[in-house]
């Protein structure tokens, strides 16, 4: 009876660590834009004027760590979250801080708006897209859609919108954080030189 209730005993325990092992979740991958690299094969970006860049604005459904994707061939009215990916900041941080870093490495100046530098222009941007989409299985795209303001006090000079979208490398989480950057590259480039067009001074 003891040897029976001892394997008993035993094979409950073995049960439970096997239920503990499969049950155990890894670790989310982290994701952001990159280091910032000098851009290759295309006209450097102007230097401008120094400009208030206010913090991206994004969707309240886009404001956190999870990274969202949709699916066209199934319903893409349907945002979804990858489970095991996530970016290192939230959309709007990661923008933010490409957005002035840019801006810097071109030669130009990017001032806090919270500074409140009087007759300095400020730079709004709000995020209508920054997901990756897929329109099969296998095929998939990073597509970012920014709307750039500049306001001059409380007056808008001008407003336009930008809109990227670069092949996912792989139809996964780590495929489509490559393509967001990328294309969030192209859109702040754009920006940048659209800027440099606007009467800043």
């Amino acid at each position: 009876m003891k040897k029976t209730a001892s394997a008993t005993a035993l094979a409950c325990t073995l049960a439970l660590s096997a239920c503990a092992i499969v049950g155990k979740t890894e670790p989310a991958a982290l994701y952001d834009l990159g280091p910032l690299h000098a851009q290759t094969g295309a006209a450097p970006l102007p230097a401008l004027p120094p400009v208030s860049v206010a913090g991206v604005q994004v969707p309240v459904w886009l404001d956190s760590s999870m990274m969202f994707y949709r699916l066209h061939y199934a319903n893409a009215q349907q945002p979804r979250p990858y489970s095991q990916a996530r970016w290192t900041m939230t959309p709007a941080q990661l923008l933010t801080q490409h957005v002035k870093a840019r801006i810097a490495q071109a030669g130009g100046v990017a001032l806090p708006a919270s500074d409140g530098a009087l007759e300095v222009p400020v730079l709004r941007i709000e995020a209508d897209d920054f997901t990756q989409h897929f329109a099969s299985p296998t095929e998939s795209a990073g597509r970012v859609a920014l709307r750039a303001s500049l306001f001059r006090g409380r007056s808008l000079v001008a407003q336009k919108s930008f809109h990227r979208q670069v092949p996912a490398p792989s139809a996964d989480a780590g495929g489509g954080a490559a393509a967001l950057a990328a294309a969030s590259e192209g859109v702040i480039a754009d920006i940048i030189l659209w800027l440099h067009g606007l009467p800043l001074k």
